[in-house]
């Protein structure tokens, strides 16, 4: 999930080589902790939200596949 995002995240921001995420493992749970350059936070985030709305949907999607609950994190 982490590399999916990284990936996903690196092509929508102006900066990619400041994208970071950090993952924090639980039981049942995984946060993953994206953080971006301060200028790119807008394109991360979109319009009303639907960035994020998107990037959300897409990995708890793919988490559920793997049994797994993902909580994204957006911070600047």
């Amino acid at each position: 999930m982490k590399d999916f995002l990284i990936n996903t995240v690196k092509h929508m921001v102006d900066k990619p080589d400041e994208v970071e995420v950090n993952e924090i493992k639980g039981e049942q749970t995984t946060v993953l902790e994206l953080r971006v350059a301060k200028g790119d936070m807008g394109k991360v985030v979109g319009r009303n939200g639907q960035n994020a709305r998107a990037l959300r949907v897409l990995l708890t999607a793919a988490s559920a596949k793997a049994g797994r609950r993902v909580v994204v994190e957006i911070l600047e």
